[in-house]
């Protein structure tokens, strides 16, 4: 478990390969080994980049044409490639995890910290004893050697016998895209199943050519019916037990929630994603139960993966959604994978049903249906702390943001590629530039999963760098007082809450990967569960009601977090 854990002058950061110490030629798929200490990459770049040394020019930093070469250990095994690709609720991800059961060793890998819980706790109980690790938990079983991790946290130099990669096709995400790219060529593993949606199969062949893996695809076919109806809901009298309202924004989340239960006939559970995953998990739970009140279900796209829910009708509020930048209608890919939540194989509804609330909505629907997805036509990729680094030698009086932002202006990628989204992480290179603490403590608070567009967020990890910059040591109680916590009786009090919550969970990620500087990992973990519990207490007692129109108070006078004004400035 220790190689997942960054300490203050270790070289890797999430797992990610150090880069190859004959970059001069780095479409080498077997180029030699890493460098495993921050001493080694300090020679290479001094080495090669003194201005009065021709061979400065030999080495092109930019270059990330072939990152397959990124990944030694990886290219030293001939793996076995096999691709489960199929719509949802097609038993794809079901045979590749009976793969991984079987195997003597092995890993899954899963876009969120529910299903690398629910992958853990499903071979635990069929007696394959199996770790969890995500960026905020480490749960270790005696004896074992599998795991079960998020994506980020994916071990790109150790031997597998097996490794599962679950919905790959998210390699095309923008802000994510990345590390599924690092975990299907940098995993190394005599069977990788990689298991999504068929889109994503032509450009995974693409990408593997290189490396001489050999590559065996299997498709699926959706185990249940799902059926669109030709009639809109039209009104929420026509609710059902077991239907899931999805809507995009929080706001309407409640609303609709509120107007389904003044009907009195429903109470409904919700799942959106700023939610705790704790919360959603007994939402969800909630819901399923057939004995329980809460027998509809009121959620965002959340509900896309990672949940099992036993779901007879998806009705869409709208198939519109506000992406960050624009209002636009849903795509194909995104109608498909929350449609198909509906009538999951084995549950209490065995043919799933799919409609709109409105009947302007029904073609969009209907066509999304029908058609492919689109073919993915590139992956996302974003430089190591090693190629930073090494990049930064060369320019020594710029700082992280301007790095970074010259770094990925002028990176050099093939067609199969492109740099991720990290408009995110240049706010946060912006805010500890100015700090005095290495290159490689900035690099891994902008990694931090740290959300800028959250005041409170984006104020929590400000005084985190500050006081670990002016101290060496972060103590929780400074900007947060244990006990100031209380039910929130509005929306906006709610969003507070979840805010808080967002801080204390970087927290804890920072303990783990700075853990003698942030050394309170116990209470800020005890907090977050109190959080949990109090918003849950919110849906229970609140939630159904019409909300009062209230002013919202500046965020740091009720949430027990203390914000200097300077830190303030910097958000």
């Amino acid at each position: 478990m220790a190689a997942f854990l960054l300490r203050h002058r270790q070289v890797s950061t999430l797992g990610v390969s150090g880069i190859l110490k004959d970059k001069l030629d780095p479409c080498r798929p077997h180029a030699g080994s890493r460098l495993g200490a921050l001493a080694g990459v300090c020679n290479l770049s001094r080495e090669y980049s003194t201005s009065n040394d021709n061979r400065a020019h030999k080495f092109d930093f930019l270059d990330l044409t072939c990152p397959h070469a990124w990944y030694p250990v990886a290219r030293r095994k001939n793996r076995k490639i096999f691709l489960h690709v199929g719509p949802t609720n097609s038993g794809k991800t079901y045979h590749a995890l009976k793969q991984l059961e079987s195997s003597p060793s092995g890993v899954y890998c899963g876009p969120l910290r529910l299903l690398a819980w629910e992958v853990a706790k499903r071979l635990n109980k069929a007696n394959v004893p199996c770790d969890l690790i995500t960026g905020q938990e480490r749960e270790a079983v005696n004896g074992a050697k599998h795991k079960a991790v998020t994506v980020e946290m994916a071990d790109v130099t150790s031997n597998y016998s097996c490794a599962v990669v679950d919905e790959i096709q998210m390699l095309g995400c923008m802000t994510r895209g990345f590390s599924f790219t690092r975990a299907l060529l940098g995993i190394s593993a005599d069977e990788l199943h990689l298991c999504g949606d068929p889109a994503a199969v032509p450009l995974i062949q693409e990408i593997l050519k290189p490396t001489g893996d050999d590559i065996h695809v299997q498709y699926y076919e959706r185990l249940s019916p799902l059926v669109p109806s030709q009639k809109p809901l039209g009104s929420f009298k026509n609710i059902q037990t077991g239907d899931c309202i999805v809507t995009f924004s929080r706001r309407e989340i409640y609303k609709l929630k509120g107007q389904i239960q003044r009907g009195g006939k429903h109470l409904c559970s919700v799942v959106y994603g700023s939610l705790p995953p704790e919360t959603r998990t007994r939402q969800a739970t909630m819901f399923n139960d057939a004995s329980s009140e809460f027998d509809v279900l009121v959620a965002s796209d959340a509900i896309g993966m990672g949940l099992n829910l036993n779901i007879s009708r998806i009705i869409f509020s709208t198939m519109k959604k506000f992406d960050g930048v624009e209002m636009r209608d849903l795509t194909i890919s995104e109608v498909k994978q929350i449609a198909g939540r509906a009538g999951r194989y084995g549950s209490d509804f065995p043919v799933g049903e799919v409609t709109c609330l409105h009947a302007d909505d029904l073609p969009l629907l209907h066509s999304s249906l029908k058609l492919p997805s689109p073919i993915l036509e590139c992956a996302g990729l974003f430089p190591t702390f090693d190629l930073i680094f090494m990049y930064s030698r060369l320019h020594p009086k710029k700082g992280l943001y301007r790095i970074m932002e010259h770094f990925l202006e002028n990176a050099k990628l093939s067609e199969n590629y492109f740099i991720a989204n990290c408009e995110e992480m240049l706010k946060v290179a912006a805010v500890v530039d100015v700090l005095p603490i290495s290159l490689h403590d900035k690099y891994l608070f902008v990694i931090s999963p740290v959300d800028m567009r959250d005041e409170i967020s984006s104020q929590g990890l400000t005084q985190f760098a500050q006081n670990y910059a002016q101290k060496g040591i972060v103590r929780l109680k400074e900007i947060f007082t244990p006990g100031t916590l209380q039910v929130p009786k509005t929306e906006s009090a709610l969003k507070e809450l979840e805010s808080i919550h967002k801080v204390l969970d970087l927290y804890v990620w920072l303990s783990f990967r700075l853990e003698d500087s942030f050394p309170d990992r116990e209470l800020a973990a005890s907090q977050k569960a109190i959080c949990g519990l109090l918003i849950e207490e919110f849906l229970e007692r609140f939630g159904w009601q019409k909300q009062p129109k209230t002013r919202k108070l500046p965020s740091r006078v009720n949430s027990g977090f203390l914000f200097s004004k300077e830190t303030r400035q910097y958000v």
